[in-house]
């Protein structure tokens, strides 16, 4: 069975990245991209789905990990009776290459080490075909399968094993052995050996420079600091996308049927990333993301997706994969996102929050871009009105989500702030009157005069944790009675275990078996609504809560099952690290 979700790590090289479990083994690597076929799926499936495991052979005494300071290299320390062994896991960045590297240092006594490496392409499907070759001077072993080769290197290398590559050996004090994994294209040659020491430098100086430059004047500053640069490393660094996770189908109902892909560029989380990037003073990451934009919506806007590929592809068809069984038997895997043609249309006004913001971080606008942000608002002019699945991508009936109503009203907001306030030319006047209306519209449809309270939706009287936005887009001031109001109401009804259920999965709006566990967004949110609303004890409170809940080395997952202590959902979430760093950015 794979590890408890918290007991995984990250490491990335902003091409892709893998998740490395407590007890040694890579359990997780999409070769060579976010959105590729994975060749160590373990996580969701067995041993025999691929795996790289590197650990003590003999009972381990103790396990402790942690990053090295200021970046995502991940060092594990294994004790055991007769000594202790430090693992070393990166992913050399910034050289265009896909690598994963793995450092064996004994640091006292003596080890036996076990070494099981086992290569399975198409998510854990397919055995590649697998042979023992000498390259640049150097054994190694080369597993091909269709577009994929994958070249272990090695000081000693494991033999093969009932499909395994399988082998035990010792480290004494003072001994060291470094071990990498190398994709490239199958017909391409097997590439050049990595300067190790050098690749990890660069690696190691690259990710400090980033993390040097988060705030220090937030509360938690070590965990928005690693939250920053979490973010990061789910930054394709060529393209510019930004994936929501590197996962897909860890589930967010044990056993149950609500597992998703997330591994694809949502506008929405994106927006939203680039927005707490912003906010804590990468203002230069808004350049690189726009022009994303720019590539992955050109064309007609009546053809906006709500995500992409993260090369800003448009097709992304979801499909089973029936020869996994699931992360704790949760079926079934999914490969793709059927969201993907739902109507969504707060989108829109996530990416107009995001570029506003660009603009006053000093982002210029060139005439495409604000030419396409002028073409997006004015196809959202014509069919504002329209019902849609909301955030939450209810695959239920589309209904007037009073979230996605909001963030119209914010699309049609920024545009006109852009026309009035930055100079750039507009219909403003046309703009302005629809801003308009939709507030008036949102007032009077989407609020419970007698309760005190905005709706989920026009037809319901329940609520919704995406209302907490209402003060954080500026619709209403954090003091307002309608805000506060709001804020009761969806403590009262959506609070689990002191953590936020996004809404009640029982009135069967979203069109689902089952239920789901708390959150960790709607909890940030409600940590920055609750500042806005003047009651920082109350915010300063959950925020302690909610950040002591990251694992040992300061990652969150989707959701929390806290009666059972547990991480659920996609991990790392994009969604819940950059809502960490505007909560924080609240409190400041």
């Amino acid at each position: 069975m794979p590890l408890p979700i918290e007991d995984y790590a990250l490491i990335g090289d902003r091409g892709t990245a893998a998740l490395v479990g407590k007890d040694g083994s890579i359990d997780w690597l999409c070769l060579p991209r976010f959105d590729s076929p994975a060749c160590f799926a373990a996580l969701l499936g067995t041993e025999d789905n691929g795996r790289w495991l590197l650990a003590p052979a003999d009972e381990v005494v103790s396990t402790s990990r942690r990053y090295v300071d200021g970046t995502a290299l991940l060092e594990t320390t294994f004790t055991t009776v007769d000594g202790e062994v430090v693992l070393l896991d990166v992913m050399p960045t910034g050289d265009g290459r896909a690598d994963v590297v793995r450092r064996l240092t004994c640091t006292r006594g003596t080890v036996r080490i076990r070494h099981d490496w086992v290569v399975r392409c198409d998510y854990g499907l397919v055995r590649p075909w697998v042979t023992r070759e000498k390259a640049h001077g150097n054994d190694l072993i080369v597993a091909v399968a269709g577009p994929d080769k994958i070249v272990l290197r090695g000081p000693r290398l494991p033999r093969a094993h009932d499909g395994h590559h399988s082998d035990e050996f010792e480290l004494s004090a003072g001994e060291e052995v470094t071990f990498s994994t190398t994709w490239v294209r199958s017909w391409r040659d097997v590439p050049e050996p990595l300067g190790f020491d050098e690749r990890i430098a660069a690696t190691t100086d690259a990710q400090r420079e980033w993390s040097a430059r988060s705030p220090d004047d937030v509360p938690h500053a070590d965990m928005v600091r690693r939250s920053l640069l979490t973010l990061l490393l789910m930054t394709h660094e060529e393209t510019g996308g930004i994936v929501a996770a590197p996962t897909t189908s860890l589930p967010e109902d044990f056993g149950g049927e609500r597992n998703w892909d997330y591994r694809f560029c949502w506008l929405r989380d994106a927006a939203l990333t680039l927005e707490s990037l912003l906010g804590a003073g990468y203002a230069e990451v808004a350049y690189h993301w726009r022009h994303w934009l720019l590539r992955a919506v050109a064309g007609d806007p009546a053809d906006l997706q709500i995500m992409y590929t993260v090369d800003g592809g448009r097709q992304l068809p979801e499909r089973e994969v029936p020869h996994l069984p699931g992360y704790a038997g949760s079926r079934p895997v999914r490969i793709g996102n059927g969201a993907v043609v739902q109507r969504q249309n707060d989108v829109l006004g996530e990416v107009m929050l995001a570029l506003e913001l660009a603009r006053q971080s000093g982002l210029g606008e060139t005439r495409n871009s604000w030419s396409l942000q002028r073409a997006l608002v004015d196809e959202l002019a014509d069919h504002w009105d329209e019902p849609d699945n909301g955030l939450w991508e209810i695959r239920g009936p589309q209904r007037h989500f009073t979230h996605s109503r909001v963030m119209v009203w914010v699309a049609f907001d920024r545009a006109v702030r852009a026309v009035e306030e930055h100079g750039l030319e507009g219909p403003v006047e046309r703009w302005r009157d629809l801003r308009d209306r939709v507030r008036e519209e949102i007032l009077d449809k989407g609020f419970d005069s007698e309760r005190g309270t905005f709706t989920q939706h026009y037809d319901t009287r329940e609520v919704d944790a995406s209302l907490l936005i209402i003060p954080l887009v500026g619709f209403l001031p954090g003091h307002d009675p309608r805000v506060l109001g709001t804020i009761d109401a969806v403590v009262e009804d959506l609070m689990a275990d002191g953590l936020l259920l996004r809404y009640r999965t029982e009135t069967g709006v979203d069109g689902l078996a089952g239920a789901e566990h708390p959150f960790l967004a709607c909890s940030f949110w409600l940590v920055a609504a609750l500042a806005h609303a003047g009651r920082r004890n109350d915010a300063e409170e959950l925020m302690d809560r909610l950040c002591g809940l990251a694992n040992d080395v300061g990652l969150l997952s989707e959701e929390y099952d806290a009666a059972h202590g547990r991480m659920a959902g996609n991990f790392p979430q994009a969604f819940s690290h950059l809502t960490l760093v505007q909560a924080a950015l609240a409190l400041r």
